[in-house]
């Protein structure tokens, strides 16, 4: 009754009719209003409907709709006197004396509040924000993969990291058939994918010397999977070198011609490590939708062409044996050029946030 005629003496000393209204629910003032018609030069402005006005806001918008609450507690520090149920009870009793208009609803409630009893502070929210989930970075060795700047490589680079694998990568150009702008475009990938690799130690090779051999030496049907057996042969090298035990790739099967179960098999058969490839049954949109997710989609397919682009054969064949690989590779001797390109590595690092970072840090 005080509030409402408080409500009334400020409606009179603004010259309107002295009316007041007070709406209260448990105890609380939920609204309130006194006659604004001639100042607000609204009809519809009384007392009343201005409080009904601003308790239909109270309980809608500043409640987005909220009636009712659990309390779910939990301690990780066990030594904490108070049990979680009765954590519970006490956050709920608080939580009803400030918001009266709330109720507690056990079984279906509006929001669930969550308190976190840690060792040294507690954490009171509302949301679960889901993370990518996987396993602590270092806890499943080392691996090195063959980062290129399309789609699907930063997306099997990530599904490893996310299982607890230190990664490396090595990246293959064919300067100057591919351009600068290309590289920069993997080192924009590189960056993003050291968001969840930490820092990033990335291996750039000259692919083109051995690429031009493979053309003037070998069949031009085999050309790409001959082009692949050299990137893994060189990978192996460099994964050796820097301590890292299986190679990543993010290959699918029957997607290109390099993919297919038998290009697949004369490819393994040139390393002596394990070759992960997390993306092996995906199809092109579920990888797509992961890259989207990760944050390498926009980058990825930015018109830059690789070295898988350049002397790419009309007719790449679909169903080499190795017999025949093998017979193609006797042509040349190509361990002097696999040297000069392992010799000549250029390794760039990155971290997320940072264009470039000193190898020494």
């Amino acid at each position: 009754m005080t509030e409402a005629l408080a409500e009334a003496r400020a409606a009179r000393e603004q010259g309107e009719i002295p009316i007041g209204a007070v709406i209260v629910k448990d105890g609380v003032i939920i609204g309130r209003g006194h006659n604004m018609t001639l100042t607000a030069k609204d009809p519809t402005a009384h007392a009343e409907m201005l409080a009904i006005r601003q308790a239909g806001k109270y309980l809608g918008e500043t409640l987005g709709g909220i009636r009712t609450f659990k309390v779910e507690a939990k301690r990780a520090d066990k030594s904490f006197p108070v049990k979680s149920p009765e954590i519970g009870r006490i956050i709920g009793a608080k939580v009803l004396i400030g918001c009266k208009v709330l109720k507690v609803d056990v079984h279906e409630p509006d929001v669930l509040l969550h308190v976190d009893v840690r060792h040294d502070r507690s954490y009171i929210y509302e949301g679960k924000i889901p993370g990518f989930g996987g396993l602590p970075l270092g806890t499943n060795g080392k691996g090195l993969t063959l980062l290129s700047g399309g789609i699907d490589s930063p997306v099997a680079t990530w599904m490893m990291a996310k299982r607890g694998m230190l990664i490396e990568a090595v990246h293959f150009h064919s300067y100057p058939y591919t351009s600068q702008r290309a590289q920069e475009k993997v080192e924009d990938l590189a960056r993003i994918v050291s968001t969840y690799c930490g820092r990033f130690k990335m291996h750039v090779i000259n692919l083109l010397p051995i690429q031009e051999a493979i053309v003037t030496n070998c069949p031009e049907e085999e050309t790409t999977i001959l082009v692949r057996r050299f990137m893994m042969r060189i990978a192996e090298k460099i994964a050796r070198k820097d301590g890292a035990s299986a190679l990543i790739t993010g290959e699918s099967i029957g997607q290109v011609a390099s993919q297919t179960m038998e290009a697949l098999v004369c490819t393994d058969a040139v390393v002596n490590m394990p070759v992960f490839r997390p993306l092996i049954g995906l199809d092109k949109t579920e990888i797509m939708e992961i890259a989207n997710k990760i944050g390498t989609y926009e980058t990825s397919i930015l018109p830059y062409e690789d070295c898988c682009t350049v002397f790419s054969p009309k007719h790449p064949k679909t169903r080499p044996s190795l017999e025949e690989i093998l017979a193609a590779e006797a042509s040349f001797d190509f361990e002097p050029l696999i040297e000069k390109a392992v010799r000549e590595t250029e390794v760039k690092q990155f971290k997320y946030g940072v264009r470039n970072v000193d190898l020494d840090m």
